[in-house]
């Protein structure tokens, strides 16, 4: 599993959570390379890692990420070049290829890119204080990390519009209220609250199921008559197998089910060409 770097500290937690924290406080978390490395690598290790069933993002100190780094002033946005500029940071494997949840447990502000590469998470809770904005039209450039197709699908398209056209700041409870995200919370309850959640997933869902499931959430745009025929042929993968009956089991039983299948080993590789 990747190991802390002196800009993202990564724990192991039982029952199989993987948290990832930024850890550059006396910035506010600003964004930089090594943060974003070092998380996609995380993410990639626990796609493959049998034992994480979730992953936790969340920041050291009063914030999440608070975006850009200034601290070259006015030069921040310098010309880049086309070989080595990319608009996602998070390229090239993104919170929602990973076949774990990922659970954003945003405990302070969260502007910019601080905010947008929430939007890739499966779920966000956020403290209901913190200043969130996704800025990037009052900086001269525009919103990033696919900002344009992920916050419509969690908002709709009117209430992205008015966020991204306008770039002005918001607080956790109206991203809340507008569903953006799934509760806001007083700042020290945000990481207890994704443990807990991510603990229920990890130890009350099937892995396989989940996971293709999540597959499915994250799709672009596809039919009913696509989503009822992948339903069916993912139910067919699923149905007989030593997990389907267990889920039944424990539950007449009235116990905390043990999964045997696996991720990795039992995934129904042709989902990942659709």
């Amino acid at each position: 599993m990747t190991d802390s770097t002196d800009a993202v500290l990564i724990e192991r937690h039982d029952p199989g959570v993987l948290v990832v924290a930024f850890n550059r406080p006396e910035t506010m978390n600003a964004f930089s390379s090594e943060m974003s490395a070092a998380f996609t690598a995380a993410l990639r290790d626990a796609d493959t890692d049998d034992s994480i069933r979730v992953v936790v993002v969340t920041g050291s100190g009063r914030a999440f990420c608070a975006g850009a780094d200034f601290s070259k002033g006015s030069g921040a946005f310098a010309t880049p070049t086309k070989e080595t500029f990319s608009s996602d940071p998070l390229d090239p494997f993104h919170p929602w290829e990973c076949r774990k949840p990922v659970i954003a447990a945003i405990n302070g502000h969260a502007v910019g890119i601080g905010m947008t590469m929430t939007l890739q998470c499966d779920l966000r809770i956020v403290a209901e204080e913190a200043k969130l904005g996704i800025v990037q039209n009052r900086r001269g450039v525009l919103p990033d990390a696919h900002a344009h197709w992920t916050l419509p699908r969690l908002v709709g398209h009117s209430r992205a519009t008015e966020l991204l056209l306008t770039g002005r700041m918001f607080r956790g409870t109206d991203a809340a209220e507008w569903g953006l995200a799934t509760e806001a919370l007083p700042a020290d309850e945000v990481l207890p609250r994704a443990m807990v959640l991510a603990t229920e997933i990890a130890t009350q869902t099937a892995p396989v199921s989940v996971g293709v499931s999540k597959r499915l959430l994250w799709m672009s745009a596809p039919s009913p008559d696509e989503i009822n025929d992948l339903e069916r042929d993912l139910h067919l993968h699923l149905m007989g197998t030593v997990d389907a009956r267990e889920g039944v089991q424990a539950f007449m039983e009235k116990r905390d089910p043990e999964w045997s299948l696996s991720a990795t080993e039992d995934w129904p590789t042709w989902l990942d060409e659709r």
